[in-house]
């Protein structure tokens, strides 16, 4: 796996990555050809789409280079450096659409920012993962150990209950549909659990003892530590959806974005390019 570009989206807030268009063909070509190609590219239908990591970027640019062109689409991907800055971009008509977050996390982000989001079709899902520098299974982990986990309502959830489902806590039985550190009942290593801002968790693998992150984007750092302890690929909730606005959903271009995003030739690629860090849903 190339691990060239996972630190590029902390370089910007907003990037438009203009080299998705298809390439025109040689200049040698007949001029009739070059006058067809010209026309075909005036007519294409822009879409931007916002991002933040590269593998929702590669997806794009696989999509926009074999398929995109057929239905008379063009995809610019414009990438982000937090978990807030593509939805309030898509309010503010920044963008058409973007490809970062699963339901659950949009369900809240509609909560919250009060923006009126729409989920579409479901790509593929990232699974979590327990990280380590030094330590090779869940039983070396020791007293007082430090954590990182995501910080945001969703994803901390979801890295507690990993953090339950491998012993290293338990949680109250009565806890609420989104646990907090608070419905901790019981922490008998007295994890010390740090959170950050999603993005930043991989980063912290060199100043604490593991992590909770996605084997994908651990291994798009360039980093490669022992994975400890990994959730179900069952829960196809988590899976990271195309979304747009509401009222928006059946737009022509997004449609058609959103149809090729489930492309056979789509799922054929991500089982070979991530070899099963990522799972196909569809």
């Amino acid at each position: 796996m190339n691990t060239r570009r996972f630190f590029l989206t902390s370089l910007g807030s907003l990037t438009a990555s203009l080299i998705f268009a298809s390439c025109s063909q040689p200049a040698t070509q007949e001029s009739n050809n070059s006058t067809q190609t010209i026309s075909q590219k005036e007519q294409k239908e822009i879409i931007k789409v916002g991002v933040t990591g590269v593998v929702a970027q590669d997806i794009l640019k696989f999509v926009n280079n074999n398929l995109a062109t057929a239905e008379g689409l063009e995809i610019q991907v414009v990438t982000f450096n937090d978990w807030i800055q593509p939805n309030t971009a898509l309010r503010d008509k920044v963008i058409d659409a973007n490809f970062f977050q699963h339901r659950p996390f949009m369900n809240n982000a509609v909560k919250e920012l009060k923006i009126n989001l729409v989920a579409l079709n479901t790509v593929y899902l990232n699974t979590l993962g327990l990280f380590s520098k030094n330590l090779k299974s869940v039983g070396e982990i020791p007293q007082n150990a430090t954590v990182t986990i995501a910080n945001d309502v969703i994803n901390n959830d979801r890295g507690l209950r990993l953090l339950a489902a491998n012993g290293l806590i338990k949680l109250k039985e009565n806890a609420p549909q989104f646990v907090t550190r608070r419905d901790i009942a019981a922490n008998p290593k007295n994890l010390r659990i740090k959170e950050v801002e999603g993005v930043q968790v991989v980063r912290a693998i060199n100043d604490v003892d593991f992590i909770v992150s996605s084997a994908q984007t651990v291994a798009l750092a360039g980093i490669e530590p022992n994975s400890m302890g990994q959730e179900t690929a069952k829960d196809k909730k988590y899976a990271l959806a195309f979304v747009t606005l509401q009222g928006r959903e059946n737009e022509a271009k997004i449609q058609k974005l959103n149809k090729l995003l489930v492309d056979p030739k789509v799922k054929d690629f991500i089982n070979q390019e991530y070899k099963g860090r990522l799972v196909p849903v569809f």
